[in-house]
This record gives structure tokens, sequence and C-alpha cells, in this order.
């Protein structure tokens, strides 16, 4: 069985990620997604609108997904890929090259972010602050 898995935040939850969701399982028979806990996001920063465990419920849902790990620290990558024998590392193109480490454990692939839409633009499209 090929294994996958994914970052992200996946705060309000739109086109862009189911997109990336279903390119990412198309590498692989197993995507494992993990999510940026609250925690992490406070100090990445970033507040997410919706709760780590209502993003993880809402994850779960999704035909693609076959389970959900959460993210507590940027440097969990290596061990979540060993741990987890993951054979892809799938991540947007705007992390381009950032995760190429990874290459020494698995493939790493860059998706193409989908055009015209983000987390970041609903919240200033809705005004709210982040």
């Amino acid at each position: 069985m090929k294994k996958v898995i994914t970052y992200g935040t996946f705060d309000l939850l739109h086109k862009g990620h189911i997109r990336l969701l279903k390119r990412a399982k198309t590498f692989g028979d197993y995507l494992t997604v993990c999510v940026s806990t609250d925690e992490f996001n406070a100090l990445k920063g970033k507040k997410a609108y919706t709760s780590f465990e209502d993003r993880k419920y809402i994850l779960e849902s999704i035909r693609y997904v076959d389970e959900v790990i959460p993210e507590t620290s940027w440097d969990q990558k290596i061990s979540d890929v060993v741990e987890n024998d993951i054979d892809v590392f799938v991540m947007g193109d705007d992390w381009q090259g950032k995760f190429d480490f990874l290459m020494d454990y698995c493939q790493v692939v860059y998706l193409p972010r989908t055009e015209g839409i983000s987390s970041t633009k609903i919240k200033r499209d809705l005004g709210m602050n982040h």
C-alpha cells in the first residue's frame, strides 16, 4: 500500500482544500492529513476560526481522507513520515522547496494552488482579522 501525507490548518474549508486532498489521494492508496492544533497555530501567530477538534471532525468526513493526526510542531514531519511509513509528502506550491529535506525519506510533491480562493481571502472578504 502506498501512503501519502499532507499538512495544513484547513480552516474555513473551501474548494481549494478539497482539490488538494483529492489530488493528494491520487498519489497513493492511503491519505493521512496532519492538522495544525490550536496551540501550534498560536505559536505560529495564527488563529483558526474553527477549533482543532471541529477541523479534525470535518476532515475525517471527507472521502479522500483516511486518517487525521495532529500537527503540534514544525519539527515532527520527519518522524511522521518515518513512523507512518509514508511514501509521498504533498503540499501546496506556495511551500515550494521548503520541505525538500524530506526527499531523503520519501517523494516530495508540490501541487499548484487553486486560483482565487484561500482561507486568508475568505477572512479578508468577511472582514475578519488574520
